[in-house]
């Protein structure tokens, strides 16, 4: 048997994966695998495959950096794994 909340993001990122690309498709992906504080913090852009971060100040960014091992396998599972390859910050 399958947890609900796996089978919930799954559903989730099938539905999110199925819309056409888009700053707003990109910036609730980001929000769904960062967190809201996180994402308020921070604006982004997806360019070829490029997550590029831009955030409130060099907290943020250190934040990020920490985490992106754990983020880009979470943007891939709701984007899809080819949607984003590398994620930059400045």
């Amino acid at each position: 048997m399958q947890p609900i909340h796996d089978f919930a993001s799954g559903v989730l990122a099938q539905l999110i994966r199925r819309q056409p690309p888009s700053p707003a498709r990109t910036q609730f992906a980001w929000q769904l695998a960062v967190g809201p504080a996180l994402a308020r913090a921070t604006t982004v852009t997806l360019d070829q495959g490029v997550l590029h971060v831009s955030a409130l100040d060099s907290r943020w960014l250190k934040e990020i950096g920490r985490a992106r091992g754990a983020i880009l396998p979470k943007l891939q599972q709701i984007l899809g794994p080819d949607s984003v390859t590398k994620i930059t910050t400045s």
